[in-house]
């Protein structure tokens, strides 16, 4: 373990400093190798993960203030709130695909707020409804060892204990919410090609996971599935549940048929899906979340509204505002309507002319730059600095995680020496000046 520069800090934001100071190195090996082995029941697991995904877990924890934990889960709680206001479902709806029209039911398994924070709070970058991470920050949690003593702060109250039953609990509820009696007999984690997805290694800790408590469980290519007497099928056999981790939201490519059908029917569970998207993920919603103004004569609660100080400034990139959106784009970040993993995103101070005409052809949002927090890390005895993020692993208001990346450029890639998923450490407030000095 490396500890250094660990002195008391009298900063106003404590973590600032232990970010910055802290360098400490919690990830014991040994630990997680055991713990990876423990979840998939496989001992040469964690050395192919090792090889294969050298920079998936950063060594070393990340530091966030309580309070900042504390607005962060009120932006969701603002967020979810807001998704219910009928006003706001009939926009998002309107410029939603027909998959997304009916809802049936689930509140969508996973859901994912990312944030940074920054020196004026936390500012939400986007949602998503089918975040990856969660089963292996779960298990990396379990291999940390201690940090720097005057950095120890708050336990964490969302942290992996009790993990696997509210994860099975998730699901059930799931199940349950779209009319169903008992539990599913058989979930399909589904994806495109999902042996060839960069995070298949948390397909094998979910379906494990699943299995261990009770469903029988598969990992299946979308384009194996078929839907014929009312049942959707993987190799012949029933599929009750899908957990759903395709980033072609409304289903609309032909080698999801199956499962559009399946799901158009209600014949199949789906979570997360097209519904829920509409609702939550598409970055036009930005639009709306950060209108303060609109969802209060919508309905939304006073402190509900404040909350969402949180939600970036986004607007809709369009031949109207074109001028002035290239004028400022120094100041702002563009996004595809229905992007995923920072595909097709660009900083406008990066633009060229060429990129800026696809821009104004697509659907795009602009968002307003908010600049990630930074890490401090040691490698090979150097220090280097890691931009970081923060996820909230979400089911229902309930938070179930939360976990930090580090990462370097201009997106997370987990390719990053030093960087990866790494866990939290909540900083309590400090102490208050003594107005006498």
């Amino acid at each position: 373990m490396i500890l250094m520069a660990c002195t008391s800090p009298a900063d106003a934001d404590l973590s600032l400093r232990f970010n910055r100071e802290c360098c400490c190195v919690t990830l014991d090996q040994s630990a997680l190798c055991a713990a990876l082995k423990q979840a998939v029941d496989d001992p040469e697991f964690c050395t192919r993960l090792s090889q294969s995904h050298p920079h998936l877990f950063a060594t070393t924890p990340v530091f966030v203030p309580s309070m900042a934990l504390h607005h962060m889960h009120q932006a969701v709680l603002a967020i979810e709130a807001a998704t219910q206001l009928p006003a706001y479902q009939q926009q998002v709806l309107a410029w939603a695909g027909a998959a997304a029209q009916r809802d049936f039911g689930p509140a969508g398994v996973f859901m994912g707020y990312d944030f940074h924070h920054t020196p004026a709070g936390p500012k939400l970058i986007e949602v998503n409804t089918n975040a990856g991470g969660a089963f292996l920050n779960a298990v990396l949690a379990s291999a940390q060892g201690a940090c720097c003593p005057e950095a120890r702060g708050d336990a964490n109250p969302w942290n992996p204990q009790g993990f696997e039953a509210l994860v099975a609990g998730m699901f059930r509820q799931e199940w349950v919410r779209q009319g169903r009696a008992g539990m599913p007999q058989r979930i399909a984690l589904v994806d495109d090609a999902p042996q060839a997805q960069y995070l298949y290694p948390e397909f094998i800790l979910a379906q494990q996971l699943l299995q261990r408590q009770g469903f029988e469980t598969r990992i299946a290519d979308a384009q194996d599935l078929h839907y014929r007497g009312g049942q959707l099928r993987y190799q012949e056999e029933p599929i009750d549940l899908v957990y759903n981790r395709l980033v072609d939201f409304s289903l609309q490519e032909p080698r999801h048929a199956a499962l559009r059908a399946a799901y158009l029917d209600g014949a199949v569970v789906v979570t997360p899906n097209p519904h829920l998207h509409a609702l939550f993920a598409d970055k036009r919603n930005l639009t709306l979340l950060s209108c303060q103004e609109q969802l209060t004569a919508w309905g939304l609660e006073p402190a509900q509204t404040q909350a969402l100080d949180a939600v970036l400034h986004t607007e809709l990139v369009s031949a109207e505002n074109a001028a002035a959106l290239w004028s400022a784009r120094k100041h702002l970040f563009f996004k595809p309507s229905a992007g995923h993993g920072s595909k097709a995103v660009y900083r406008g101070d990066k633009l060229t002319r060429g990129v800026w005409a696809h821009i104004l052809q697509g659907n795009y949002v602009a968002q307003e730059f908010s600049p990630p927090g930074e890490r401090t890390i040691q490698l090979e005895g150097v220090l280097a600095t890691r931009k970081m993020d923060f996820r909230l692993y979400v089911y229902r208001s309930q938070v179930l995680l939360v976990a930090a990346r580090l990462y370097q450029g201009q997106t997370t890639n987990f390719r990053t020496p030093g960087g990866g998923f790494a866990p939290v450490c909540i900083v309590p407030p400090g102490p208050k000046p003594d107005p006498s000095l």
